[in-house]
């Protein structure tokens, strides 16, 4: 089983470094709406991975856009939320901070912003589409669709235990982890794009 798929969702992913954003988002919030935004975002984060390996190969043909090319793209979007990674930054950050504090005062923050974008967003999107393409079989699909129930376990646990975890590692702590991840996220990068180039130039390839 190749587990190379879970590793890079994780990467990107990573919600350990959104914890402090859901500590911001959620510190008015009972017991009950907190639980409630977990379960939200956790499930909201597995449908974007499950309905990405479902239908992201047939969006591009559609939009008449070869892999090899979307590979590229996808590289290089990974690269970037790497850089920021490396940063301390997350990966999948894009929203200006009128954007956070409209969407803080909505009722439906687990979806905006904790989902789309600070959990899952364009890098994921195109990560899974890659990998669903690699499938081979209904087998490997699927498995990859349980890969996103695994990023939703990943993202609860993390969640529910937000202050523990901030009070633990502290800053400092969840900024190293980030910065570990966007390492590993950087040579996965680098090998998506190689890929894809390699197959819109064959004479890359040697």
């Amino acid at each position: 089983m190749d587990f190379k798929p879970l590793i890079t969702l994780l990467a990107i992913v990573n919600p350990l470094a959104i914890v402090p954003f859901f500590i911001h988002y959620t510190q008015d919030f009972t017991r009950e709406q907190k639980q409630r935004t977990i379960w939200i975002s956790s499930f909201s984060a597995f449908a974007v991975i499950a309905i990405s390996a479902l239908l992201g190969l047939q969006l591009l043909a559609f939009f008449g856009i070869s892999l090899a090319s979307f590979q590229v793209g996808g590289g290089m979007l990974l690269l970037t939320s790497a850089l920021a990674m490396i940063n301390a930054q997350p990966a999948e950050a894009k929203s200006n901070a009128e954007e956070m504090q409209d969407a803080a005062a909505r009722a439906s923050i687990a979806v905006v912003p904790l989902t789309i974008p600070l959990l899952t967003g364009p890098a994921t999107m195109s990560t899974v589409v890659i990998y669903a393409d690699k499938a081979q079989n209904l087998l490997q699909l699927g498995t990859l669709v349980g890969y996103g129930v695994v990023v939703a376990a990943a993202t609860a646990l993390c969640f529910a235990l937000a202050e523990p975890i901030a009070r633990v590692l502290g800053k400092t702590g969840i900024n190293v982890m980030t910065r570990l991840m966007g390492l590993i996220l950087a040579a996965l990068a680098v090998e998506v794009m190689s890929d894809g180039l390699t197959k819109l130039f064959p004479a890359l390839a040697g």
